[in-house]
């Protein structure tokens, strides 16, 4: 059974590995990260871990039974008790539940452990599977963005006790 997991050193591997197997798929949803991405990734994640240590972000991980990353749930730009949210999940994992599953932990433990009172999530109009999992999983949507020039739809979620 997957595992939600706090993003931590031991993951570098398998997060580098879940990102070069899935970049295509993701980039049919969402900007590329880059080749940059990959080819700074150990600056990249040490980068990440020192953020989260101050509290401004939160990462996650969905961990398979064999320590491969299934998918990545991320609170980020954390203040005054809200957060954005941020989730993908791979190809070979999707139409499973675990992103609808995956972000309904998240939302407990920003409201549990993190303390937070309000989520934010953007996604495009046209990816209509992020679309469901928000809905599923509380948030309503609030208002239109633009995504790297695609339209948009920003989402929220507040978090109760």
């Amino acid at each position: 059974m997957p595992d939600l997991q706090r993003l931590a050193e031991r993951h570098a591997g398998a997060v580098l590995r879940f990102e070069r197997a899935n970049r295509a798929w993701f980039a049919r949803t969402v900007p590329d990260r880059g080749d940059d991405y990959f080819t700074g990734f150990d600056a990249r994640h040490a980068a990440l871990l020192a953020e989260q240590a101050t509290g401004r972000c939160h990462f996650h991980v969905l961990v398979d039974d064999d320590g491969e990353v299934l998918g990545r749930f991320n609170l980020v730009d954390v203040a005054d008790g809200s957060a954005e949210l941020g989730y993908r999940v791979a190809e070979r994992a999707a139409g499973r539940g675990l992103a609808t599953a995956g972000v309904r932990q998240v939302c407990d433990l920003a409201r549990d452990e993190y303390g937070l009172t309000r989520l934010t999530a953007d996604t495009t109009r046209d990816n209509l599977g992020s679309l469901a999992v928000l809905r599923r999983t509380g948030f309503t949507s609030v208002g239109e963005v633009l995504l790297d020039g695609r339209p948009g739809l920003r989402h929220v979620r507040e978090l109760t006790g």
